[in-house]
């Protein structure tokens, strides 16, 4: 039979993979313009995450408050009403980037296309039961596998770090063979992007990256297909679209390309078996049929697909476990006596309360024009992992700038004004008189009281004696804390002179957001 592939289909294809870098191409935008420009204020940066309707619907379940900004997400739940998983297929960037590694890896022959029917489809499902079910107990989970979280994660802690180290090595090189001009050109493009160059978790969060992008070696667009809640919502969502697919009988050959190319696994051969809450419409198998037999059209009324068929035991088996399993998140030290480390950003909600809301998209550690703000560890236990904290090693909360709080795409971060923001307390500095230079070896040093911003300022220089081992006094200046007006911003331990461990450091005790932090601890009668 003579071949005769579409070509309508074929262009529907070319403007989905334009749509794809169009969206692309604005996440890359609004990423590297979330910076410090030199203004007070900053654009709308993170509207991306707005359209996520898991992300709105967790947060607010799980904080039990309803973010306004997340009214946009209802677009994309209208739009996957009527047209399917279009959203996943045409505007997702995550899903852009691995349709991409995908496309590498079989155009390479690193990956052969399988038939695979519908195993390991329901995983999804299961991972998204597990997300409300923690939500529902006031715990959110979902910044940990949402789409968006994670690529932006990804992005600000790895990638943006690894670009800015190989720009450092070709600049060092350029400098080196004497292009002083295009040096210098090169110099001042990459001091106006204001890339953060170092994250403390850099290393493994790329590494989590790069295992989801190796992924697709096994399956085509794996994380689409097994692991993605925001997938598996709109998944639910468009079982009851307008657009079908349909197969000319007459034309059709059984050659099963279709399916074996099929991207999500939804299985447009035959068209029993079509399933549309997987198709995300990216029109490759009416493209690639060599009969142009596939097309699609829009119904008069919705034709949902078959139920998701969920076996009951493993439905229960994942609720329980989600629900056993969620106080584990809980489980820290800080829940006792607050952690000393723990240094939200300014405008950061109350430690509860900010950890129902943070996605750990990392927005305001991308925003912070010093790199302080990095992604937590262990600090706030397993539930406030990768959430941001300050690291006044590697950088300090700068006095006027409040950009942190307005980026939080879910308001666990409350924005501020810089009025406000200044008299925001996020911690208190205290002198560590057995390191300290002046009150150690007696000679003179007044860095961190000529860095602090505060006015009047919170560091105060006293006259001091240091007794040096042959026996003679020195009088040195040195500092003391004025604890009634340092607001913790951390710059004194920051540009501290004493190399390893700095002899002035910042806690988070006094901390505004908090009625429970506070300098003497509060004893409970027997």
């Amino acid at each position: 039979m003579k071949k005769e592939k579409s070509k309508k289909y074929r262009l529907f294809q070319i403007g989905r993979i334009l749509s794809q870098l169009a969206f692309f191409s604005l996440f890359l935008y609004l990423l590297f313009f979330t910076r410090f420009t030199g203004k007070d204020t900053i654009g709308h940066v993170e509207i991306f995450f707005h359209f996520d309707p898991l992300l709105g619907l967790t947060t607010a379940i799980a904080s039990r408050i309803i973010y306004a900004a997340f009214w946009l997400s209802l677009i994309t739940l209208s739009l996957t009403l009527l047209l399917g998983r279009v959203f996943c297929g045409w505007v997702c960037p995550f899903g852009a980037v691995h349709q991409f590694f995908s496309y590498i890896f079989k155009k390479t022959r690193l990956h052969k296309p399988k038939k695979l029917g519908q195993r390991g489809l329901k995983v999804k499902y299961f991972i998204l039961i597990i997300v409300f079910i923690a939500a529902l107990l006031s715990i959110d989970l979902v910044g940990f596998l949402d789409p968006f979280s994670f690529l932006y994660r990804s992005f600000i802690t790895a990638i943006i770090p690894w670009f800015a180290r190989i720009n450092h090595v070709l600049l060092s090189f350029v400098y080196q063979i004497r292009l002083f001009k295009l040096g210098e050109y090169w110099n001042q493009f990459l001091a106006s992007l204001a890339l953060n160059p170092l994250f403390q978790q850099g290393f493994f969060l790329g590494l989590l990256f790069l295992l989801a992008i190796t992924l697709n070696l096994v399956r085509e667009r794996f994380w689409c297909r097994l692991l993605c809640p925001l997938g598996a919502l709109l998944a639910l969502v468009g079982r009851w679209n307008f657009l079908n697919l349909k197969i000319n009988e007459d034309k059709c050959i059984d050659c099963h390309l279709c399916t074996l190319q099929c991207e999500t696994q939804a299985n447009p051969y035959p068209q029993k078996d079509w399933d549309r809450s997987e198709c995300v419409y990216c029109f490759t198998c009416a493209s690639i049929c060599p009969t142009a037999a596939i097309g699609f059209n829009l119904a008069s009324k919705p034709q949902p697909s078959p139920a998701i068929n969920l076996s009951r035991r493993r439905l229960i088996f994942t609720s329980l476990l989600a629900a056993i399993s969620a106080p584990f998140f809980k489980i820290t030290p800080a829940k006792r006596r607050a952690a000393s480390r723990l240094i939200r950003p300014p405008g950061s909600l109350a430690e509860p309360q900010f950890l129902q809301k943070c996605v750990k998209c990392g927005e305001c550690m991308k925003v912070c024009p010093t790199n302080g703000l990095q992604p937590a560890l262990s600090e706030a236990g397993p539930e406030g992992i990768w959430t941001p904290l300050f690291n006044f090693r590697i950088g300090y909360c700068e006095y006027y700038c409040s950009l942190c709080s307005q980026v939080c795409p879910t308001g666990a971060i409350k924005e501020l004004t810089i009025e406000e923001k200044i008299n925001v307390r996020i911690g208190t500095a205290w002198v560590d008189k057995s390191r300290c230079i002046p009150y150690v070896i007696g000679s003179p040093c007044i860095v961190c009281e000529e860095h602090c911003p505060t006015s009047p300022k919170a560091i105060k220089l006293v006259r001091t004696e240091t007794k040096k081992p042959d026996g003679t006094i020195l009088t040195p200046l040195a500092p003391i804390i004025d604890i009634n007006q340092c607001i913790g911003c951390g710059i004194c331990e920051n540009k501290c002179p004493v190399v390893d461990q700095p002899a002035i450091f910042v806690t988070s005790v006094g901390e505004s957001r908090s009625q429970s932090n506070r300098f003497l601890l509060e004893l409970l009668p027997e």
